[in-house]
């Protein structure tokens, strides 16, 4: 073989090495792009249904407190009538 067919393809090998070596190099920068796209959009999604789920937790709070409040008045309520009703009961007694 004459020396220039060898150092073409010497040349041409070298060539499809760096050219592999290239495209290996872009395919592993753009899968990690991706995979850190997708991880924030996940981070994202998550840190929204941590909102929403806080929010949900602090509008269950409020009711609860609000049920306390209530089942407070309506026992006050209940041992009022109750002690009405021991007086109407105590004034029927003497009448009857």
């Amino acid at each position: 073989m004459n020396e220039e067919v060898i150092f073409g393809i010497g040349g041409m090998g070298f060539v499809l090495f760096i050219l592999s070596l290239i495209t290996i190099v872009a395919v592993v920068v753009i899968s990690q792009v991706l995979k850190t796209t997708r991880a924030k959009a996940a981070s994202m999604a998550e840190i929204a249904r941590d909102e929403a789920y806080r929010k949900l937790a602090e509008e269950a709070v409020k009711v609860q407190q609000k049920i306390a409040e209530e089942q407070q008045k309506i026992v006050k309520d209940l041992s009022e009538m109750k002690e009405r009703i021991n007086a109407m009961e105590k004034m029927l007694r003497e009448v009857g």
